[in-house]
């Protein structure tokens, strides 16, 4: 492995943050990052795989639905079942849900209504590569904007969650307390971010990109981002 990943953001036609994680990792961080256009069928050498939030493909039909089955997709699913590292951020979640990369769906929000405000969310597992540099039960607060983030898995599939730990963030109030008012959108369990069973795959709703440079006055994504790096340095 590379002791300094190589990022690759994919654009899909609807993408609107493809440009906001590209900023972030090669201008707050200094990473070698580079745009993959969805119809190309190489990650041209990247280490790290972001699918960024958006609208793919106008979620037309389901969101993420079309956008899997994009060329560069295929590429996606291989390179993560080879271990190698993907984040999904919103409608990249979306992506990673329905490629079958990452188990459950994203529903529409419990209110039906589309939520854009900052949420707290509590770290469950800080021993994965997306959330080393953040203290288990650690409360970070983070940007959501979504209509469709509302998570939900069978009975079986929620308790194999729980069990491999997979559950990474939970919505919860400022304290820390995983509450009912604290859940933006009716998410399963509080659900805000898993990874799969491998630990090299995260998809999550809120956007820590978004919160990842001191000029916008938080900074509590860049723990996500820096725990990313820094597993390659350690690696």
């Amino acid at each position: 492995m590379a002791s300094r990943p190589r990022f690759g953001v994919v654009i899909f036609p609807g993408s609107n943050c493809d440009h906001d994680a590209f900023y972030v990792l090669k201008e707050v961080f200094g990473q070698e990052t580079r745009f993959l256009w969805h119809k190309e069928a190489s990650l041209q050498e990247s280490d790290v795989v972001v699918l960024p939030g958006g609208f793919s493909y106008g979620d037309y039909l389901r969101c993420g639905a079309i956008a899997r089955f994009s060329p560069i997709m295929g590429e996606v699913v291989k390179f993560a079942k080879n271990g190698g590292l993907v984040i999904g951020i919103c409608n990249g979640f979306q992506v990673l849900s329905e490629a079958g990369l990452l188990p459950g769906v994203l529903l529409k929000n419990k209110s039906l209504r589309f939520v854009c405000d900052f949420v707290h969310v509590r770290v469950e597992n800080d021993r994965t590569r997306f959330t080393s540099r953040c203290s288990k039960g650690e409360v970070l607060e983070i940007p959501v904007a979504h209509g469709d983030g509302n998570f939900f898995s069978d009975p079986d599939t929620l308790k194999r969650l729980r069990d491999n730990q997979q559950i990474v963030l939970r919505y919860c109030d400022q304290e820390g307390a995983v509450t009912e008012s604290a859940n933006p959108n009716g998410s399963l369990d509080n659900i805000a971010g898993i990874v799969n069973e491998g630990g090299n795959v995260l998809g999550l709703m809120p956007h820590p990109e978004r919160c990842a440079d001191e000029v916008l006055g938080h900074q509590d994504g860049k723990k996500i981002f820096q725990s990313v790096i820094e597993s390659f340095v350690n690696d």
